[in-house]
């Protein structure tokens, strides 16, 4: 029941975002936490370099992640950028298993936000 629930929950997010951010393209598992990091940062508007992207990416993972306990905030930078401390050693898991861990907390990320239902 809570794999199906989680399914149907993700193909509404993902579908969501697809057609308000994609144009209907699907978009996958990256460019989803991709944009959480920059909903974090705050900074919609701005162009950022590849190793930006990346840094986007750390601060969506640790937003996602910081309900579960392996991440805290610690501060915001004098760019604006959020910094995390890593509080709880991620457990070892196989591909599919992150895949899932991370569909879960985007999918929560989002309920919390009332983006989905």
């Amino acid at each position: 029941m809570r794999d199906e629930l989680l399914k149907t929950r993700w193909e509404t997010l993902q579908n969501k975002l697809s057609n308000q951010f994609a144009d209907g393209e699907q978009m996958d598992i990256d460019a989803i936490i991709y944009l959480v990091g920059v909903q974090e940062l705050g900074q919609p508007q701005a162009k950022f370099k590849k190793d930006d992207k990346v840094n986007l990416m750390h601060i969506a993972i640790c937003t996602v992640l910081e309900p579960y306990g392996f991440y805290e905030f610690d501060f915001v930078d004098e760019d604006g950028w959020p910094h995390f401390n890593n509080i709880s050693k991620l457990p070892a898991l196989k591909a599919g298993e992150q895949t899932v861990l991370m569909k879960e907390a985007l999918v929560s990320y989002f309920l919390k936000r009332k983006y989905i239902e």
